[in-house]
């Protein structure tokens, strides 16, 4: 059981096992394993209240964000009518989808290795968190994914890429995602 669990195993969940998670062990003294900080989930969330009622750039969205994640995503609804945001109630305010275990672990590494490279004047991720141990980060266009079919985009799409951990601060999970290798900004000495 054991020899097929570790033949499933992605290379940054074998990273993480192996070498990151004796690492922070020590780093931060934890006196359990337990207590070690783990990514729990991937949350990808894309906003598409400003389509209206524009249902075929809604169905590109949740096709899109199916192509790029491997399930089916979740439409998220408002739940009141908001005059200063021009909403009403039951609108469609974003698609969402939420991965976990081997999803996750295998979007994590396409993202780190395939789509931050391909990102323009990328230099690296700030170093900041929620205060409560999660990382979010803002991507401007969905096709620096290399699942999303270039010849079908209509729209440029953004989205936000949530890495929830078990982390209980920011220090932790970052430094939690800087070694799992999450690419960061250099921070300068003497600027």
């Amino acid at each position: 059981m054991s020899e097929l669990k570790k033949e499933s195993e992605n290379e940054l969940e074998k990273k993480y096992r192996e070498k990151v998670l004796p690492a922070l062990f020590k780093q931060f003294g934890y006196s359990n394993v337990m207590q070690v900080p783990r990514l729990v989930k991937i949350v990808i969330n894309m906003g598409v209240a400003k389509f209206g009622k524009d249902r075929s750039a809604l169905q590109d969205s949740e096709n899109e964000l199916k192509a790029l994640s491997g399930q089916k995503p979740v439409l998220s609804r408002s739940k009141r009518s908001v005059a200063g945001f021009k909403m009403r109630q039951g609108q469609p305010v974003s698609v969402l989808v939420t991965l976990r275990k081997r999803k996750m672990w295998d979007f994590l590494y396409r993202f780190i290795n395939i789509c931050c490279p391909r990102i323009r004047d990328f230099r690296g991720f700030r170093k900041s968190g929620d205060k409560m141990g999660n990382y979010t980060i803002g991507i401007q266009d969905q096709q620096i994914f290399v699942e999303v079919d270039l010849s079908a985009v209509r729209r440029q799409q953004g989205m936000h890429i949530t890495f929830v951990t078990s982390a209980k601060t920011d220090k932790e999970c970052l430094e939690l995602l800087s070694a799992i290798g999450m690419p960061f900004q250099q921070t300068r000495v003497g600027a």
